[in-house]
């Protein structure tokens, strides 16, 4: 195997990690962020799984490392009283976001 291929291999697998890396970190920096209605409110970004990239068919190629995509979560966004918040709707709530900076997230 050549070298650039063993170099192309490696650059896209530390590409794939890095995607997944920057979600997370967006993640983290959005955990505490609230909003006026749960249509506003962020909702956390989850990567996809890795795949191997090599080509199908009869001229099989060593391939690499690709993420699958980003999604967003379904999970439901919290409610929160706080009336004095200046982001408060007219009942006094907040929206805040799905991320849970504690729980482990199945990256």
């Amino acid at each position: 195997m050549p070298l650039s291929t063993i170099f192309d291999i490696a650059g896209s697998a530390m590409s794939a990690q890095s995607v997944r890396l920057n979600t997370v970190a967006s993640n983290l920096a959005n955990a505490d962020s609230v909003a006026t209605t749960p249509d506003q409110s962020l909702s956390r970004q989850e990567p996809g799984v890795l795949r191997d990239d090599a080509g199908n068919g009869p001229q099989r190629r060593v391939g690499g490392v690709k993420v699958e995509g980003v999604t967003e979560s379904q999970a439901p966004v919290t409610k929160q009283f706080e009336p004095g918040n200046p982001l408060a709707d007219a009942t006094g709530y907040v929206y805040m976001t799905n991320v849970n900076p504690v729980k482990r997230w199945p990256i």
